[in-house]
C-alpha cells in the first residue's frame, strides 16, 4: 500500500501541533458515496520495557468481514506519551505495516480519534491523509468535546460537541456498554462514518477491523475455523 509522506516524524511538541493546525486544512469532511469491498483496522500495542510496540493492520472483506490479510511491524516508539499528540507516536508503526500490505483497503478504521480532537487533528485524520483513502475514528474515550446521554438501543448517538462545532457522535454500538466516540478522520462525512462503524460491528462494542487489528497488536489474534487456537501472522 503507498504511504504519502507528510512530512518528517522527527520534530518538537510545539512542531507537531503546529503541523496538526496546517494538516487539518486538509481533512476532507464529506464523501461521494463509499462502496468498500476491502475495510481495514489499525491499531498500536502498548510499548514493552524497551519502548518495542507493534503496529498492526488487518484487511477484511465486506460484507462478510473475513480476513483477507493482517501485517504487523515491531518497532521502537521514539515520541513520548503526550495526549492530543497520540499520532506521532502511533502513524510510524501503522504506517509501516500498511506499506507491507498487498491489498489496499478502500476504508480504514482507526482505534482512535479523527477530527475529535482540540486541533481536529488526531491519528485518523493523519492516517487518512498518509494513506489517501476514507478513514473513521473509532475510540473508546473521549478526548474533547460534550455530549447528551446515549440511548440504550443499539444504533442511538449523541453528537459530540466542541466549541459550538459538531466534532463527532458518541454511538451505541452494543446494549448494556459504553458508547464509542465516532468522528470523520478523512473523506467521509459523519453520517456515513456512523453507518459504516454500525454496519462492521458483530456483537461485540467495537467494530470488528478494530477489533481485529486490537487482537492483532497483542500478538493475539487467533483463526477460529479450522484448527482452533492457531495464531495468525
Amino acid at each position: 500500500m503507498k504511504i504519502h509522506a507528510l512530512h518528517q516524524w522527527d520534530v518538537s511538541h510545539g512542531q507537531a501541533k503546529a503541523l496538526q493546525v496546517s494538516l487539518a486544512k486538509k481533512v476532507v469532511t464529506e464523501d461521494e458515496g463509499i462502496n468498500p469491498h476491502l475495510i481495514a483496522g489499525v491499531d498500536i500495542s502498548s510499548p514493552d520495557s524497551r519502548d518495542i510496540a507493534r503496529g498492526a493492520v488487518v484487511v477484511l472483506n465486506y460484507p462478510e468481514l473475513n480476513l483477507v490479510e493482517v501485517k504487523t511491524v515491531e518497532r521502537k516508539v521514539a515520541f513520548p506519551y503526550i495526549p492530543g499528540l497520540l499520532s506521532f507516536r502511533e502513524a510510524p508503526l501503522i504506517l509501516a505495516a500498511c506499506e507491507e500490505l498487498s491489498s489496499v483497503p478502500d476504508l480504514v478504521l482507526v482505534d482512535g480519534q479523527g477530527i475529535a480532537h482540540p486541533r481536529r487533528f488526531g491519528l485518523a485524520a493523519h492516517l487518512g491523509l498518509s494513506l489517501d483513502v476514507p478513514t473513521i475514528g473509532c475510540a473508546k474515550s473521549r478526548l474533547c468535546g460534550a455530549h447528551k446521554p446515549v440511548g440504550e438501543k443499539v444504533g442511538s448517538y449523541a453528537e459530540l460537541v466542541y466549541n459550538d462545532q459538531v466534532i463527532g457522535a458518541a454511538l451505541r454500538t452494543k446494549l448494556g456498554t459504553k458508547p464509542i466516540y465516532v468522528s470523520i478522520g478523512h473523506k467521509i462525512s459523519l453520517n456515513s462514518a456512523i453507518k459504516w462503524v454500525l454496519n462492521c460491528c458483530r456483537g461485540y462494542r467495537l467494530c470488528e477491523p478494530t477489533r481485529l487489528a486490537h487482537l492483532a497488536a497483542g500478538g493475539n489474534l487467533r483463526i477460529e475455523s479450522g484448527e482452533q487456537g492457531k495464531l495468525f501472522d
